[in-house]
């Protein structure tokens, strides 16, 4: 059974004349005992609200505790798949880059290739054309030595005539 301070304040104790109690210090006593009783109940009571008090704001540090595991954990989550997107776009990137220039290496070794054959074709061209005018030179050489010839032949006859 718990004893209260009104359970002091009430209390009453049978008098005896023999060797009984001073009625007034029992009583300053108990009043006592009753104001120390009152102050440790207040205190417990406020001690009790400062425990709910302080548990409840541990469970509120524990949700966070556990919302900024999550956050840290999304976070890393995130940060390692951009990292991944990241080397992936850029494998991606450097084999397109690698692919452009083959192909700009194969475009120019295909045009070095035409040139040097119009080159080739260009030199048989100038070849022929070399060809054709001393054949047209040693032609019209003949012709005029044949006129020479010929106009010299007349020229005697018209002489001789």
């Amino acid at each position: 059974m718990r004893i209260t301070p009104l359970d002091i304040q009430q209390k009453q104790f049978p008098l005896r004349w023999i060797r009984g109690f001073n009625v007034e210090e029992v009583y300053s006593f108990l009043e006592i005992v009753r104001e120390e009783m009152e102050d440790l109940l207040r205190e417990n009571a406020s001690a009790k609200e400062k425990l709910i008090m302080a548990e409840s704001q541990l469970l509120q540090y524990k949700a966070m505790e556990a919302t900024l595991k999550d956050t840290i954990s999304t976070a890393q989550q995130m940060a390692e798949a951009f990292s991944s997107n990241a080397r992936k776009e850029a494998d991606l990137l450097r084999r397109d880059t690698e692919i452009a220039a083959e192909n700009m290496l194969k475009t120019a070794r295909e045009r070095v290739n035409l040139i040097n054959e119009e080159i080739l074709d260009l030199k048989g061209i100038r070849r022929h054309f070399k060809e054709e005018l001393k054949r047209l030179i040693d032609t019209t050489k003949s012709t005029l030595a044949y006129d020479d010839v010929r106009e010299n032949h007349c020229e005697l006859e018209v002489e001789r005539r």
